[in-house]
């Protein structure tokens, strides 16, 4: 189960490490089998099913949608808990976006939905 702390700890980490655009930090909350879908995907990188498997993968995705929005910058708006996956709600350029975030018993992101207005 996922407690207060902890949601608290990674929200805040979270939008921290993106605003600082620091990568190695983001990626950190993720292991090697990491599974993301987002319909940024599809633009970005080109992959119709608007998901990317592996770190690897979403980190060279992450790489490109930098370099596309080089002053990205992120303002969280709420946090939402279950059992086990945290749901952030923000602004970003895009306007107000959420994130679902599916953890492990090692409180590592294993799946992420993020959706847009």
């Amino acid at each position: 189960m996922i407690d207060k702390e902890f949601a608290d700890n990674f929200a805040y980490e979270w939008i921290e490490f993106w605003n600082s655009h620091d990568l190695q930090r983001i990626i950190e909350h993720y292991p090697d089998y990491f599974e993301m879908s987002s319909p940024y995907i599809i633009k970005i990188s080109g992959v119709p099913s608007g998901i990317l498997m592996g770190k690897d993968a979403v980190g060279e995705y992450w790489v490109n949608a930098l370099a596309i929005i080089p002053d990205l910058k992120f303002e969280l708006i709420s946090k939402l808990i279950n059992v086990n996956s945290i749901k952030l709600c923000y602004k970003g350029p895009k306007g107000v976006s959420a994130e679902v975030f599916h953890l492990n018993a090692y409180g590592q992101v294993i799946r992420s939905y993020a959706h847009y207005e």
